[in-house]
């Protein structure tokens, strides 16, 4: 038998022993106290002991006295033991004690020390559990509405005594009658036999557990670990870590402090006097206040009332001084002290008192309670429950006016919000809101329950939504709280929830828009209504859906069971199950940013399966044409009806369920098959991208055509092109006819050629036939077979005069559209060839550590995956360059060459990277820079991505900078490499470009001239600059900071002259950098409305812009008003049509444009199954635009960053419709997913290069290494660089002119907790909040954080290496989570391993930038635990500065932004909604003009 250790005691309860021994009660009640203060801290054998004496006392085999007495007995042994042994060994004591007391350790599994199986498996039981009914109960349950409550949360009901029973036992309470609850009295039985059972539970539990996971037994068994790690003692009743030094016990009652029966008679709460016939039949419970009052267990230990405790039929009391309810003072002057009031029946909240505070109270058997002042030792428990209310009003106020906010801007409101005067707390922290995060949700989820139906709940917002996952909050918990009663105004108190009554504007519309989105919708409403009636509305399994009917409601009335028609098929209002609605939320979003990619789905012609009809078919006239066995007629008969080449025809299905097939006749003919003739194909606008929102009368050509047999078709169409007007640029917003053509079942429309791949519709090609082929001619064939030979490698202009026997060499050839010549230099895929040196390039590194200690670092184990979200080191290579030096074909054993294999031979070009000096060389270097080497080799035509320009630098008649800046596909050598010697020399003389040699130092003064022929041949052979393009006068609508604009003004397209934006610092912004443009700061919609109604100027005066002014619009709507929607509705259609995407398509149509550029998130592309792009596009074709769509990744186009955006771009009649320009830089993988899932079908954008680039990828490094180290919290607008650029980006953004002074290099002043958690974060990549050791830290503001307990068994997890436990909640068991198991101010915060198994583990949060990697995409508020966690200097102990996100957004450092740090952030995050514009400005030159 081990050795008997002493009671681990705490110094509270050795006190309270002390006072109790000194104060001599009688013996029964004596022994009762000490029993209550002491029964948790006794050994397991004692606690056995206890257990039996109860059961002989309670089946009579001892009396009371003999029970009374072996008890105290029994207690002077174990005392005495304490008492005379050494208690320095407190670890020792924990660890052999345990408190595995017998008669409580199945009740509370992670309270106590046990094996190891019954340890991870035991259920938790409720000590109440088994007592069915038997709880309290009191007119306050039965019928709230008589208390001051408006809400209140309530304990399990059940049977209560009197107050007429309670009063006759007043003078016989100070012993058994009130005491005897602390001893387990009469419910003891029923304990015994859960303890058996729970017992019995727990062995088949482990025994099916171990069957079920043999493995894990035999492997935690074969290990040798050290002695299984148990969690630390709770308090079986208020739940608190008895070993916790905020542990706080009552420090007793006055000695005039009366009982609570006595209390209510006396005369100075002159309510009613002690006649109890009187007082019983009060009907209404008695109103008291309460002042400097303390909340406890039967334990006495502290603890607060709003964790659950009450709910779990926990008895707890209070003392108090109580006052009469007019008595507003809160000090104790005129009061009655009282003691061991309760125990609490319930606790209500009953609104804010007309201030800043919500007034609070307890029920309980005899009365109600309204809080005032608590006493000093309770005032920091108060405190927290103060806080959360209040922290809840502002969360609900703050999403009222802002249901578009992120979490971040939630925690910027939070964390700049002052607490009133009065309260016990003077600021706010993300800490305290995830402390409370429960609580604010229910307080959320009950003003959605009192909100009409026609609002959108809360609780979907994205804020929201982010909170509930990051806090793991349980949704559907039915807590009725203030809310619900504030918005009936059935409180006593006025609340001071303000209304926004503002609202958003309603959109306004041109007619046709207008009519395109009423025409849909009128069909679809109808149809997604009645589908919304047999959706499946609730999720099943939290307490609201499980609740029954209120019957009360107006969903409720109308509903048959209770008297109604049921035609609302509304769910009881009660009943509104938050769990479905945030998941449809979620699900309607939830677009990964980084997807693996997909590759391009090759062009594959949907196959008609086409019916044949019986028909009379006869030629008439004579053949026109013969060829071979083929006789060309132009007129045939058809069942009497006259068919002729050029008419339209429509084909019958097999399937009867397909519209007919239409096609244009363009050939007819007679061979051995029969009578044929050639279908040139439509496609209706339902199989376009457009779907089921296009004009069924629309069709749209396409390079579709085939040969078939006559007797197919059915019957003879008309199809007319719908030409645009000659006025169409001044006919938008007038009022137009949606249907452009009558439906007779027979006449259709087009007016586009239409992409399949693409999804591009364009201008119908102008081809036009020979006069000797106009018989037979098919324009989609012509193009068809012009494709298939641009795909084919040709050669030209052979070189006789060259001799070889295996060989016929070349002097050109032309491949995809463009000529390729000797000297020229081209791009190739990495694979096409090797370098002879392999340079010192990081390999793949595991940068996970085996070795690490798991007691300080336990949640390392979740770092499972050496990926690291923002590495590049799976992003590939850029393209190999090299020149031209043979084009040649081998020749066949019949001396002929063989054309269809193309080769040719290359000098290589090396990149800096690619040399010995590997990677570093490369960051200092510019981008367009590459060394020339002898070095050959042979490679075939068909591999060749491209043509580019590749230039001795001497040899350039202008400076490098302004070479470069011509265009992207421009590089220059100043060295050629030697990969034998691994040394660095002047290229040789053949290395020298024709064009260029003899020209001097790139200063622009030749030395002389080579044959002028010969040079202007190798100037026509160059890539020339592009034309330039007239500046179009631009209109940006939600033009943020205009970063959009910038992009424009810098590629030299546009001009800016009018923009629009709302938000006053960023328009602020927006005229810093532009102080050439008006800049309107007011409601798009109204402004479109004073145009329309002929207004030339607005309210300030400012020049509106007319119909005519404007030739490209530019702008990105927010979508965020309807991204929560899962259908549309009648409801959600009003909120659509209402929306900023419909007000910006009526400026498109009321301007016309020459250009429209619409930018989005990528998600735009795919809400509400694709129905907002969709519809889009569709406003856009009926207004006569050609338009297309597409998703970008910005990090291939020059920044540091992932940032996926669509693009819609759309040209007017008679302008080329932009392609999207090719990628520039090479980029992660992952990241590069941008194909879009339109119904069924797969749509990629025109870019042919993947993810391939001609650069390398922009890192952290080239975009902020050169800025001075700043400090959390820096908040210095203008400082020095301190220092000189260090790489190619670098001297990009800070510009050409020397700027000694940098602008907002300031960061986020986190609080010091933050910070600490920031400092404690190693500088390794990929390092994360994962890597947080767990210890005990001084902050910098003197405070102490605390270790981070594991209290519970995690059953996904298992137990550390240590045997330590893994779980910090009971629902890492698979149990509901306890809201006891919450624990704060630790250096890991215990949200994350709380709900890290479900999402992910969080990765990133608190996570690191790496110095070679790339920046998540900016958020508006840089948050370690926000959407984008990484943003940690790679370095520093602080979060990203505003310029350093401003750079991964590619604004030049000379931008300027307007307000605070956090509006500055928001600029930089929304301002650039387009982030490929900057640095390369030359690609939209290239947008707007390629073909």
């Amino acid at each position: 038998m081990p050795t008997r250790t002493s009671l681990p005691l705490p110094d509270d309860v050795r006190k309270s022993l002390q006072r109790l021994d000194e104060e001599g009660s009688a013996e029964e009640e004596h022994v009762k106290e000490k029993l209550k203060l002491v029964q948790d801290f006794l050994h397991a054998d004692a606690q056995d002991q206890l257990t039996s004496l109860e059961e002989k006392m309670k089946s009579s085999e001892i009396s009371k006295e003999v029970y009374i007495s072996k008890v105290k007995a029994l207690l002077g042994k174990e005392l005495h033991l304490e008492n005379g042994s050494h208690v320095d060994d407190a670890e020792k004591n924990g660890k052999t004690n345990g408190f595995s007391n017998g008669s409580h350790k199945d009740e509370h599994d992670e309270d106590v020390t046990m094996s190891v199986q019954e340890e991870e498996e035991e259920s938790f039981k409720s000590p109440t559990a088994s007592k069915g009914k038997g709880g309290r109960r009191s007119k306050a349950n039965s019928d709230t509405k008589k208390s001051p409550a408006s809400t209140r949360v309530t304990r399990n009901s059940g049977k209560q005594p009197t107050i007429l029973s309670m009063f006759t036992k007043v003078q016989k309470r100070k012993s058994e009658d009130l005491n005897g609850e602390a001893v387990n009295g009469q419910n003891e039985p029923k304990k015994d036999d859960d303890v058996e059972e729970s017992r019995e539970e727990k062995r088949l539990k482990v025994e099916s557990d171990e069957n079920a996971a043999p493995e894990e037994s035999k492997s935690d068994i074969a290990k040798p670990v050290s002695a299984v790690k148990t969690p630390p003692p709770k308090c079986q009743d208020c739940r608190q870590y008895l070993d916790d030094s905020d542990l706080k016990f009552f420090q007793g009652d006055p000695d005039n402090a009366l009982d609570e029966p006595e209390m209510l008679t006396d005369e100075r709460l002159s309510l009613f006097d002690s006649n109890e016939d009187g007082f019983e039949s009060y009907e209404d419970l008695p109103q008291h206040k309460i002042t400097n009052f303390s909340v406890y267990d039967k334990r006495g230990h502290l603890c607060p009332f709003d964790s659950g405790l009450i709910e779990k039929n926990v008895e707890l009391y209070f003392s108090c001084v109580v006052k009469p309810i007019y008595d507003d003072n809160p000090c104790m002057d005129g009061g009655v002290p009282a003691k061991k009031l309760g125990p609490i029946n319930a606790w209500w909240i009953t609104g804010f008192d007309g201030g800043e505070k919500a007034l609070i109270g307890f029920t309980t058997a005899f009365a109600d309670y309204i809080l005032m002042q608590p006493s000093e030792e309770y005032a920091p428990i108060f405190a927290l429950m103060q806080e959360k209310i209040y922290m809840s009003k502002i969360v609900v106020e703050f999403l009222q006016k802002n249901p578009d906010a992120t979490y971040e801007d939630l925690l910027n409101k939070i964390e700049t919000t002052v607490p009133p005067a009065g309260l016990n707390f003077n600021c706010f922290t993300e800490d305290t809101l995830l402390r409370h995060a429960q609580f604010v949700v229910e307080q959320v989820e009950s003003y959605d329950e009192a909100g009409d139906s026609d609002e959108q709940p809360i609780i979907v917002t994205p804020c929201m939504r982010d909170l509930i996952k990051l806090a793991g909050v349980t949704l559907g918990k039915s807590m009725l709280l203030y809310w619900r009663a504030a918005r009936r105004q059935a409180i006593r108190h006025p609340t001071k929830i303000e209304k926004d009554s503002k609202g958003p504007t309603k959109a306004t519309t041109t007619k046709l828009v207008y009519q395109i989105f009423d025409a849909f919708f009128s069909d679809q409403i109808e149809q997604n209504d009645k589908e919304s009636a047999m959706k499946r509305q609730r999720c099943g399994v939290c307490e609201v859906c499980q609740s029954p009917d209120c019957g009360k409601c107006a969903a409720c009335k109308d509903m048959i069971k209770f008297g109604g028609s049921g035609k609302s098929k509304q769910a009881c209002k009660q009943r509104r199950c938050p769990n479905l609605a945030v998941k449809e939320a979620e699900d309607d979003e939830n677009i990964e940013e980084e997807d693996v990619p997909v590759e391009k789905p090759k062009k594959v012609p949907h196959a008609k399966r086409k019916k044949q009809t019986q028909c009379k078919l006869t030629w008439i006239g004579e053949s026109i044409h013969t060829e071979g066995k083929k006789q060309y007629y132009r007129k045939v008969s058809l069942n009497d009806e006259l068919l002729e080449v050029g008419d339209c025809v429509s084909v019958s299905s097999e399937d009867p369920s397909i519209p007919l097939y239409l096609a244009r006749i363009t050939s007819m003919w007679e061979d051995n098959n029969g009578k044929m003739f050639h279908a040139h194909w439509f496609l209706r606008g339902i199989d376009t991208v457009l779907g089921e929102t296009s004009d069924p009368l629309e069709l749209v050509i396409v390079d579709e055509c085939e040969d078939m047999l006559l007797n197919y078709v059915q019957g003879k169409v008309n199809v007319m092109y719908k030409a645009p007007s000659n006025n169409w640029f001044m006919e938008g917003g007038m009022d137009v006819d949606l249907k452009v053509i009558e439906d007779d079942g027979k006449s259709f429309f087009y007016q586009f050629w239409y992409d399949t791949e693409y999804a591009r519709f364009e201008m119908p090609p102008k081809t036009s036939p020979s006069e000797e082929c106009k018989f037979k001619f098919c324009g989609s064939c012509v193009r068809i077979k012009e494709r298939e030979e641009n795909d084919k490698p040709h050669v030209f202009e052979p070189l006789e005069n060259e001799d070889h026997d295996t060989k016929a060499l070349y002097a050109m050839a032309c491949f995809k559209g463009e000529q390729f010549r000797v000297g020229d230099s081209v791009y190739l895929p990495p694979e096409a060839f090797n370098f002879s040196v392999k340079p010192a390039s990081p390999v793949k590194r595991s940068h996970r550590k085996d070795d690490v200690d798991e007691d300080l670092y336990p949640e390392y184990y979740r770092k499972s995956s050496d990926y690291i979200k923002g590495s590049n080191l799976d992003a590939p290579e850029p393209f190999r360059v090299g020149r031209i030096k043979e084009i040649f074909c081998h020749r066949r054993s019949n001396g002929k060459p063989d054309m269809s294999d193309v080769k040719l031979r290359l000098y290589k070009f090396y990149r800096p990277e690619n040399t010995h000096k590997g990677v570093k060389a490369s960051y200092h270097t510019d981008i367009n820079q590459l060394y020339w080497s002898d070095e050959e080799v042979t490679v075939n035509m068909g591999d060749v991505l491209g043509r580019c320009q590749v230039e001795y630098a001497e040899d350039l008649n202008e400076s490098i900078q302004d070479y470069s800046s011509v265009g992207p596909d421009r590089f220059y050598f100043l060295e050629a490499y030697s990969a034998k010697a691994k040394s660095f020399e002047d290229p040789p003389n053949h290395a020298r470009s024709t064009v260029h040699k003899g020209k001097g130092k790139g200063k622009g003064k030749g030395k002389g001239k080579g044959k002028a022929s010969a040079a202007q041949e190798q100037l026509d052979s160059q890539p020339q600059p592009k034309p330039k393009v007239p500046k179009y006068r631009t209109l940006d609508v939600f033009s943020g900071c205009g970063g959009l604009s910038e992009g424009f003004h810098q590629a030299g397209i546009s001009e800016t002259l009018w923009a629009i934006e709302m938000w006053e610092p960023a328009a602020q912004a927006f005229r810093l950098n532009n102080p050439g443009t008006t800049v309107f700061t007011e409601d798009c919609n109204v402004l479109l409305k004073l145009v329309m109604s002929g207004e030339k100027t607005n309210s300030l005066g400012q020049k509106l812009p007319q119909k005519g002014d404007v030739e490209m619009l530019c702008g990105g709507p927010p979508c965020q008003g309807f991204s929560g929607m899962n259908r549309f509705n009648s409801r959600t259609y009003s909120k659509f049509k209402n929306s900023l995407v419909v007000s910006y398509l009526s400026y498109c149509d009321y301007y016309r444009p020459k250009f429209f550029l619409l930018e989005n998130v990528r998600n735009f592309v795919s809400f509400k199954n694709s129905m907002v792009l969709k519809l889009t596009l569709r406003c856009l074709v009926r207004m006569g635009y050609q338009c297309t769509f597409g998703v970008l990744q910005a990090g291939q186009y020059g920044v540091a960053q992932t940032r996926r955006r669509a693009i819609i771009l759309a040209a007017a009649p008679g302008e080329k419709l932009p392609r999207y320009p090719e990628p520039l830089h090479v980029f992660a993988p992952r990241a590069c997913s941008l194909s879009v899932v339109v119904g069924e079908k797969r749509y990629v954008s025109n870019v042919t290069r993947g993810n391939g680039g001609i650069y390398r990828t922009i890192t952290v490094r080239d975009t902020m290494s050169d800025l001075p180290e700043i400090r959390n919290g820096a908040a210095a607008l203008e400082i020095s660089y301190n220092g000189e650029p260090q790489s190619w980006f670098q001297r990009q953004i800070r510009g050409t002119q020397y700027q000694p002074i940098l602008r907002d290099h300031i960061c986020k002043d986190m609080s010091a907790l933050v910070e600490g958690r920031m400092r404690y974060i190693p500088l390794a990549p990929g390092s994360d909040w994962r890597d947080l050791p767990n210890i005990e830290v001084r902050l910098k503001d003197g405070t102490l954080t605390k270790k981070l307990r594991y209290t519970h068994h995690d059953k996904k997890n298992g137990r550390s290496g240590t045997g330590a436990l893994r779980g910090v909640c009971t629902c890492a068991g698979g149990k509901p989570c306890d809201p006891a198991d919450r624990q704060f101010n630790t250096l890991i915060p215990w949200c994350l391993p709380h709900t890290g198994n479900r999402h992910n583990h969080w990765a990133g949060l608190y996570g690191r930038l790496e110095w070679d990697g790339f920046f998540s995409t900016t958020v508006t508020n840089p948050e370690p635990m926000g959407k984008q966690g990484r943003v940690l200097h790679p370095e520093q102990h602080r979060v990203v500065s505003v310029r350093e996100c401003a750079r991964s957004q590619g604004f030049p450092d000379t931008y300027r932004f307007f307000g605070n740090i956090l509006d500055k952030h928001r600029q930089v995050q929304s301002g650039i909604r387009i982030l490929l514009l900057i640095p390369e400005k030359f690609m939209w030159l290239q947008l707007l003009q390629r073909g």
